[in-house]
């Protein structure tokens, strides 16, 4: 088997028993990233030379022996949207293509310090803007379990990856369904922490009071270990919180005996594919028959949520990009005066999906129209977070789809804004309550496509949804599927 095909505590072990080298499990992402990325395209930058050098530094830390962290030794690819010390980060867009990293980021930071290697930077819609990694100016990437179907978006290219066995884990971003989307699409797992939990700094923002780092993993008991290491209280970011980082592999017991899981009836309507819903039902009543107690329950805001994301997110967005205007770092266009050089560096650098996001923002936030739409959408969004708050007097964790269909088709979506956004119809509540939740695979579609079952909790609480998560998963076989990708 290539050893790029392992998941990370597999490798791990294999490491630690010193019957495997980080240089050949390096080396073996690369050859498979080589045989498969011209189909794929998840990846905008290879780190092939630091890459080899970090797998060089880890085989002499596994050598000396002593306390040896999790993911030494472990290629995984990160989101172009992570400034990365030395490294071209372009987050997808061509504002920002001639753009290299002075510093990294806190999660790169501490990946980094506990030896993983960083083998590459994983291609995305445009400033995380997009639910299918077709947005970005510099590739569009294909779903490794049909060529013709997208990844998911924004962190398209980090689930692929996964996914192609290119690398061993992944790192994302969510700011409305961005890492779990991309997971359901291409039948990995993808956990989009509570807001706060995993510091942002170093993470070039989109909407800064939805924004959360997370990982894309082959399992579940990868995703713990991931998040065990890049979560924790950073100074360097406000938002961070300051609480300690349980050992959440320990959550990993198999037992769901006595939980109480809420399915909410709106997230069971009209537009959810039917092998979706299905799935979704069957992973429902086996959790039910391990021991879970489940009720129905009512979200009666989710309604408005699409709504209410796209105007705070659009708002936030508006603020964020303004510093995109060729003066300081990235593309400058050639104006005749200061004005002009604004302008048509943001004309040039910026894709359709960017400044529509911009104009939407701008709108909403002008004078005469921020009562209107503003303020009364984070009205609303107080709404749904208590709804949450209310469900979750009543239950443990809520489990819904994680999209309403499987991937679709590259260009199906593209001429209708709409129809694309609802994609994350089911993911965008736990965005704006600032939730923690997680994506695993239970199924397939009648075309071979993985279908997705999102698992959310309570605040900080990421400890039993990995423990319902890894309950499911040891009781089916659908994460130990794998595309088959011709090479």
């Amino acid at each position: 088997m290539n050893p790029a095909a392992l998941t990370l505590h597999d490798a791990g072990e294999k490491l630690r028993k010193h019957e495997l080298s980080s240089q050949e499990l390096t080396l073996a992402a690369f050859q498979r990233i080589g045989d498969t990325d011209d189909k794929i395209h998840a990846f905008i930058t290879l780190c092939r030379d630091a890459a080899i050098e970090q797998a060089k530094q880890a085989d002499e830390r596994l050598k000396r022996g002593g306390n040896i962290p999790p993911l030494l030794g472990i290629p995984i690819a990160l989101k172009d949207i992570f400034v990365t010390e030395g490294v071209l980060t372009t987050c997808g867009s061509k504002i920002l293509g001639n753009f290299v990293s002075p510093y990294d980021g806190t999660a790169v930071k501490k990946l980094k310090e506990r030896g993983a290697v960083i083998v590459g930077k994983a291609n995305m819609d445009e400033f995380a803007m997009g639910s299918s990694t077709e947005n970005s100016a510099l590739a569009v990437t294909r779903n490794p379990w049909n060529l013709e179907r997208v990844p998911g978006g924004s962190s398209g290219g980090s689930a692929a990856a996964v996914a192609a066995d290119q690398c061993i884990a992944a790192l994302g971003t969510d700011t409305g369904g961005s890492i779990r989307q991309p997971a359901a699409c291409c039948g990995v797992v993808g956990l989009k922490p509570t807001y706060g939990c995993v510091s942002r700094y170093g993470v070039i923002a989109f909407a800064s009071s939805m924004d959360q780092v997370g990982p894309l993993t082959k399992d579940v008991r990868d995703c713990a270990l991931m998040l065990e290491a890049i979560a924790g209280h950073d100074p360097a970011d406000s938002t961070s919180a300051d609480r300690p980082v349980p050992r959440y592999s320990d959550a990993l017991t198999g037992d769901v005996k006595g939980l109480r899981l809420g399915v909410p009836k709106e997230y069971f309507i009209t537009g959810i594919a039917p092998e979706v819903e299905q799935a979704v039902h069957d992973a429902i009543r086996l959790l039910e028959k391990n021991g879970a107690v489940v009720e129905e329950i009512s979200l009666p805001h989710t309604e408005y949520a699409v709504a209410v994301y796209y105007i705070v997110a659009t708002a936030e967005a508006s603020s964020n990009l303004a510093r995109y205007d060729g003066m300081r770092f990235g593309h400058r266009a050639g104006g005749k005066d200061l004005l002009e050089t604004y302008m048509l560096s943001r004309e040039e650098g910026f894709g359709a999906e960017v400044k529509r996001r911009i104009m939407l923002g701008t709108y909403a936030l002008s004078a005469g129209y921020y009562d209107a739409y503003y303020l009364k959408a984070q009205r609303v969004r107080a709404l749904i977070k208590q709804d949450f708050d209310a469900a979750f007097q009543r239950c443990d964790a809520i489990l819904t789809p994680t999209a309403p269909t499987t991937a679709f088709k590259i260009g199906e979506k593209t001429q209708d804004p709409l129809q694309m956004y609802l994609s994350d119809i089911y993911t965008i509540s736990v965005n704006l309550a600032g939730l923690p939740a997680l994506s695993l695979p239970c199924g397939f579609d009648g075309d071979g496509m993985p279908i997705g079952l999102q698992i959310i909790g309570k605040q900080f609480d990421e400890a039993t949804i990995l423990r319902l998560a890894y309950a499911y998963e040891q009781a089916t076989e659908w994460h130990r599927r794998k595309p088959r990708i011709e090479v």
